[in-house]
């Protein structure tokens, strides 16, 4: 097919359902996503392939298989909405009204921040509708390999992964907690080694707070010998408080309860573990207008969300977020 038949017989819907189904690896899946049936979705594929002259996808058994011209019609779909969402961003900017929608995925660690960044971006751009999806680490890594998401908050990106763009934003401060009154708070110098002789309250696997844990139990030769698993760092901090027994927690998921005196933090060689909250996305996929937005608006207050998170906790100041829905008048 030449350059003009193809402006002439495209249409946005092919490639919208295209790309739902090079994503979803299922006609089906992508049928759910659309709101559409099974049906509908095979028709558009075909009309798609009409259009370009080759076959997209083949189905062996129940398994689809992507064929070569779907992943050059991928990578052309891609920048073609990349490019009507930029022109969208700039149509709302003249307007005044910057809209769209921003998907991001956290770790249950960042949850204890994400939440800010979003408050005060809305601030700035109350009409960017934004989905926030709470994970841990290896499911983290799961939708960042789906391309689920337009970006991830986590921390300890994987270091051997070339395809991965990530900016650092906080750092996530891991401390050893106790109850008050603990008798580990009371010795001269206690180490890994004593804290591992109690029970110690600790995520399910795959969790990055229980992986940097393990990690420096390894590098100090302790066995965790005692462990016990709950499912949520909220789990674990009412589990301290009961003396269930110990953990290792970030330190923002336990400020208000360091500062409160309900828990306290137990001072130990190698703690804290530092690690850096960061955001990610694969470097095949081409961040959209609003995530643009979104990294910038972050980046340019760095300074300010570090300040925010270090200082005590308090009721945060006005920063001109109205929590009512923006009706047009």
């Amino acid at each position: 097919m030449t350059t003009p038949s193809l402006l002439n017989r495209l249409t946005f819907r092919q490639l919208q359902v295209f790309q739902a189904v090079y994503r979803q690896h299922s006609y089906s899946r992508a049928a759910e996503t659309l709101g559409l049936t099974q049906p509908a979705v095979s028709a558009q594929i075909r009309q798609l392939e009409q259009v370009i002259g080759q076959p997209l996808f083949k189905y062996t058994g129940k398994t689809l298989h992507v064929l070569p011209a779907a992943d050059a019609v991928a990578a052309s779909a891609q920048a073609i909405f990349g490019q009507v969402s930029r022109l969208q961003m700039a149509l709302s900017d003249m307007a005044g009204t910057i809209s769209g929608e921003l998907n991001l995925a956290a770790v249950s660690t960042a949850q204890y921040v994400v939440p800010h960044l979003i408050a005060r971006f809305r601030a700035y751009y109350p009409n960017v509708q934004v989905r926030l999806q709470v994970c841990n680490r290896s499911q983290a890594l799961e939708r960042l390999a789906e391309r689920r998401d337009d970006l991830v908050i986590m921390a300890m990106v994987p270091e051997d992964d070339d395809n991965l763009v990530f900016m650092p934003i906080l750092e996530n401060e891991l401390i050893p907690v106790v109850w008050p009154g603990h008798p580990l708070l009371t010795d001269c110098a206690p180490t890994l080694e004593d804290l591992a002789r109690h029970y110690l309250l600790m995520r399910e696997s795959g969790s990055g707070v229980r992986t940097a844990f393990e990690q420096q139990a390894a590098e100090q030769d302790v066995v965790l010998l005692h462990t016990m698993e709950l499912g949520t760092n909220e789990a674990i901090k009412q589990g301290v408080m009961a003396h269930l027994g110990v953990a290792v927690l970030p330190r923002l998921a336990v400020k208000l309860e360091l500062r409160t005196g309900l828990l306290s933090e137990l001072t130990l060689p190698g703690f804290p573990l530092r690690r850096s909250w960061c955001t990610v996305y694969p470097r095949d996929r081409f961040p959209t207008p609003v995530t643009e937005l979104f990294l910038r608006f972050v980046r340019e207050r760095l300074g300010e969300f570090e300040a925010h998170f270090k200082a005590p906790t308090e009721p945060i100041p006005n920063h001109g977020v109205v929590c009512l829905p923006i009706h047009p008048t």
